[in-house]
């Protein structure tokens, strides 16, 4: 006769069975084809309830407490780091262990969002803005031209510290990394509409008002004739200083170009901060060896951006002032 691991599921039903009805266990036993024994094991188990089979856990609920505020206190640390201090306070666990209960815990090594800095009065204007926009239709934000400024590096690698963060987590502000407004490296300057992208500018100094209109000039007037032809169009620009000077507000004018209001500090309602990171992730495995050849890979990457990819940013532009105003003027996920 077999051992209690060895009873097939209809042995098994039988035996519940023939019990429940008050059966002998060698009436059982004989009906189930079975051991007495079997059937005296099975009836035992099934009434105990069988504990879990397993090595046991090298870790106790306060050992994971402990671990879960280590993270939670410091969550740029690596997972040696965590390791470390996690067995300074007197836990045996391997690191591998600390891995596994990390992720067991729900938190995941990502790549930090970058805030930007808004005060009281920068939140109400965006509030503001968004009220003010909330109805506009998709063929209305179709009319607007966006620009910005990207930098990009000749090591895509290096993208700073991870954090460990749990779902939901990305805009807490614990997880999240400052930004600086004017790094110390190369600068491209480009537009995009729903109809595609207009092309790229390599800035070769600080962008100054007298630099900045000498790219509105021929890089910006250029695109919109590719992208928008005779019709009208608004330029979308940030608030940089080159931007908001007077001259630069007389080209606009001298031109006849209407420009966008536009918030401080938005990069999250700005579509064209999405196309930056889809070129610089198809660009992450790229490895240029001098200046010359990451402008030759941006610009080959720029140049496979399709038109319905920006359709579909400029559609997001309703998505993103509703998720404004449900923050009541905070930085939004996007």
């Amino acid at each position: 006769m077999g051992k209690t691991s060895d009873l097939t599921a209809v042995q098994k039903t039988i035996i519940d069975t023939l019990h429940k009805e008050g059966k002998t266990q060698k009436v059982i036993a004989k009906e189930a084809g079975c051991s007495q024994s079997s059937v005296s094991k099975h009836i035992n188990r099934q009434a105990k309830g069988r504990k879990k089979c397993g090595r046991k856990k090298c870790t106790s609920s306060r050992d994971n407490r402990t671990l879960q505020r280590i993270v939670t206190t410091n969550p740029f640390k690596n997972v040696g780091e965590i390791h470390k201090e996690w067995t300074a306070a007197g836990v045996s666990a391997s690191r591998t262990t600390t891995r596994r209960l990390m992720k067991d815990m729900g938190f995941r090594c990502r790549i930090p969002c970058v805030k930007s800095l808004l005060n009281k009065k920068q939140r109400k204007k965006r509030l503001a803005w968004a009220k003010d926009k909330k109805d506009w239709t998709d063929a209305e934000w179709s009319k607007v031209m966006f620009s910005d400024e990207s930098k990009f590096c000749i090591s895509f690698g290096n993208q700073g510290p991870r954090v460990w963060r749990k779902s939901g987590e990305a805009q807490n502000p614990r997880c999240m990394r400052s930004s600086v407004k004017f790094p110390p490296s190369v600068m491209v300057w480009g537009a995009m509409s729903s109809a595609g992208v207009g092309p790229l500018c390599f800035l070769r100094s600080r962008v100054n008002a007298a630099v900045y209109q000498e790219v509105l000039e021929h890089f910006m007037l250029p695109a919109a004739d590719q992208l928008y032809g005779d019709a009208d169009f608004t330029f979308q620009q940030d608030l940089a200083p080159a931007h908001s000077a007077k001259t630069t507000s007389t080209w606009f004018k001298d031109h006849g170009i209407p420009v966008l209001d536009w918030p401080a500090n938005s990069p999250d309602l700005n579509p064209i901060e999405n196309l930056w990171g889809i070129v610089k992730r198809r660009m992450q495995y790229a490895r240029p060896n001098n200046a010359e050849e990451l402008k030759t890979t941006i610009r080959a990457t720029w140049a496979l951006i399709t038109p319905e990819q920006c359709h579909r940013l400029i559609e997001s532009m309703p998505r993103r002032i509703t998720a404004v105003i449900e923050a009541k003027g905070a930085p939004t996920k996007y």
